[in-house]
């Protein structure tokens, strides 16, 4: 699999701490925030920070953006192009499936945004996020199948089990995985205290697809460090993540 880093999870950090970062874990990719980062528009940003990954030998998976399906998307690529990420991020709406109060309207404006987008040879791909259309499997799945260009990614919810990982990662077949490891209130642990469920996880994807590391404890550097080291012992090891 190819390894990363999500650069919102290092918010306080320049986009050259990020990348020496990433450099010296051993990781191979960065999916940089709209927010910080590459902020939505600054042209100039998005290209300095591309030269600085191509200087590095680090590439670049997608441009986090938050776009809602509520307004202009040509920024959005336009940022996306000049930081030359082959996808963007974005996310199914505002609210949940349960309380969207017009589905449809998001459903049409993620369709408009992935057709502008394969203009230019760029993907979408939408979060598995609470408060968004892809807030449960059988809504993500009924997205995918109402805008077939949309491109999954998966995280596991609090409190999610090995089991509801098993049913969500093979259906949805993403082509990315915000890494992380959570008790059942939130709390963050070492990636290694989720070994269970993340074992299958990988196991499931196709070496083709990304692994990126996130939301690390206390969004210490050298916590990033301790899970970097982890996820690249877990994917090195022949046989890793399948029953012997």
């Amino acid at each position: 699999m190819i390894t990363g880093l999500v650069s919102v999870t290092f918010r306080q950090l320049s986009p050259a701490e990020i990348v020496a970062l990433v450099v010296d874990a051993g990781l191979a990719s960065i999916e940089w925030g709209g927010d910080v980062h590459v902020p939505l528009g600054d042209l100039s940003a998005a290209r300095e920070v591309a030269d600085r990954c191509a200087g590095n030998g680090i590439g670049i998976e997608a441009y986090g953006s938050y776009y809602r399906a509520d307004g202009d998307f040509r920024p959005v690529l336009d940022t996306a192009l000049a930081l030359g990420a082959p996808r963007i991020r974005v996310w199914a709406g505002q609210h949940g499936s349960a309380t969207e109060p017009d589905r449809a309207a998001v459903v049409d404006d993620l369709r408009a945004a992935a057709a502008l987008a394969a203009a230019d040879g760029v993907e979408i791909a939408v979060e598995y996020h609470a408060n968004t259309l892809t807030d449960t499997l059988d809504s993500a799945l009924d997205l995918f199948r109402e805008v077939p260009a949309l491109r999954p990614y998966w995280q596991p919810p609090v409190g999610s089990t090995t089991a509801d990982a098993l049913a969500a990662v093979p259906a949805l077949d993403p082509v990315a995985v915000h890494v992380f490891s959570w008790a059942d209130d939130g709390a963050r642990l070492p990636l290694a205290a989720r070994e269970p469920l993340w074992r299958p996880v990988l196991a499931a994807l196709p070496a083709d697809r990304h692994a990126l590391l996130e939301f690390v404890r206390d969004d210490a550097p050298s916590a990033f460090a301790e899970d970097a080291a982890t996820l690249r012992r877990w994917l090195s090891t022949p046989g890793w993540g399948h029953d012997s």
